[in-house]
């Protein structure tokens, strides 16, 4: 293995590590005070760890509690909590399991119980209780559109939440009013906890004139009962919760910053708010690498950007955006020496995919040439799976227990190969 390639192995373990759920759980809830009668709800990809860190604090207050999250994302936990596991990127049969479980313990709360709400990304998928006079297919259809037309989250999410039962502030208000504390990890640039699993217990900021305008936007074709729904506003304003945003990726750009800078190289953090096509984020930071190599030749230095990129789906192939964004960026650096970039999602799953994204250096697009594969047409057909997999070039982390965005980094060392 290459030098730079244990380099990014090791920026991409210390970044996941410095966001992991459970301490900042821990911390958030020490610093409050609880009721001896606590429900607990976990919502998300990084669910098990946010909810075993709970009951580490809060022990036998806890009395009962549900774990939502997705398919192998699941393990031992305390035997308070049921875990369901359930469909993501796209709700399923087991989502709808999994939001009425929720609804029914929370219904049945009695007056001296609170709920204790742990919410990381992908709730959207996971937890789904279509609204009345809607069906599982009609979210399923919407969702798959907004998936492939190239719509960012908040766009996404903007809809999603107005065709469900438990989204957009909804299910706050089947509590009635008794304390909801939700405890937030932020997969959602500038932290809208409105649109973090698409605010299942937050105050909707969202307004309908949008999900319309995103409706047309994107030419999507939804059925008659879902454009009604469009039309329903959602709660704009929740009494009963106490929010904290407990982790987001500026936390993991500082982090991956820091493991470069021990590494020896100096760090940059361009931004962390990397949106757009992943293919064009790629462009950009490449651009910014060879800047950076024309102005300092002599120097290891390692380009920080924190966001989420969007993927518009043209192809057949398979792949996530941090896969894509990789596989923009091999034709970019194809021959620079002592390069290499690469994207990962931090909570270890890119689209859906094992992947959580993918590392080129500048030898990949010629490697891949060489086993018969065109890196353009691979890129026009969404296939940075295989193209990746083919030059291992994929980041195989398995679930990560967090979700706070995704990093990628371009690195340069002058004294070393790729």
């Amino acid at each position: 293995m290459s030098l730079l390639r244990k380099h990014a192995e090791k920026i991409i373990a210390g970044t996941v590590e410095a966001v992991r759920p459970d301490t900042a759980v821990k911390t958030a809830i020490m610093r409050r005070s609880f009721s001896d009668k606590i429900v607990a709800i976990a919502i998300g990809k990084a669910a098990l760890s946010m909810g075993d860190a709970a009951v580490s604090v809060l022990g036998a207050k806890i009395s009962r509690g549900l774990i939502i999250t997705k398919y192998g994302h699941g393990g031992q936990t305390s035997p308070v909590f049921e875990i369901i596991e359930a469909g993501h990127p796209e709700a399923d049969e087991n989502s709808v399991i999994a939001a009425k479980t929720a609804v029914e313990l929370v219904c049945g709360m009695t007056e001296d119980e609170e709920l204790l709400l742990l919410v990381s990304g992908g709730g959207s998928a996971l937890f789904e209780l279509p609204a009345p006079g809607l069906s599982l297919a009609d979210i399923k259809d919407a969702s798959a559109q907004l998936l492939r037309s190239g719509a960012d989250i908040i766009e996404t999410n903007t809809i999603r939440k107005r065709l469900s039962a438990v989204k957009g502030g909804r299910f706050a208000l089947l509590a009635k009013q008794k304390k909801i504390t939700a405890l937030i990890l932020s997969d959602i640039l500038r932290d809208r906890i409105d649109m973090i699993a698409s605010g299942p217990v937050s105050a909707d900021m969202s307004t309908c004139n949008e999900a319309l305008e995103t409706v047309k936007k994107y030419r999507l074709k939804l059925s008659k009962n879902v454009m009604e729904q469009l039309e329903k506003e959602t709660p704009k304003t929740i009494a009963n919760v106490e929010t904290e945003i407990i982790g987001n990726v500026s936390l993991a750009c500082d982090a991956a910053a820091d493991c470069a800078e021990k590494l020896g190289y100096k760090a940059v953090i361009l931004t962390k708010e990397l949106t757009g096509e992943a293919k064009n984020a790629a462009d950009y930071l490449c651009g910014e690498g060879r800047k950076y190599i024309e102005k300092l030749p002599e120097t290891a230095f390692a380009l920080i950007t924190g966001g989420e990129t969007v993927v518009k789906v043209r192809g057949s192939g398979k792949g996530g955006r941090n896969q894509e964004f990789a596989l923009a960026a091999a034709e970019h650096i194809s021959g620079m020496k002592n390069t290499a970039v690469f994207s990962f999602g931090t909570d270890g799953t890119d689209g859906p995919t094992d992947a959580a994204g993918g590392y080129v250096c500048g030898e990949s697009s010629a490697s891949m040439k060489a086993s018969g594969i065109s890196p353009k047409e691979y890129l026009d057909n969404n296939d940075s799976y295989n193209a990746l997999n083919a030059v291992g070039g994929l980041i195989l982390t398995g679930p990560t227990g967090t979700n706070v965005n995704d990093i990628a980094v371009f690195l340069y060392h002058p004294e070393q190969s790729p």
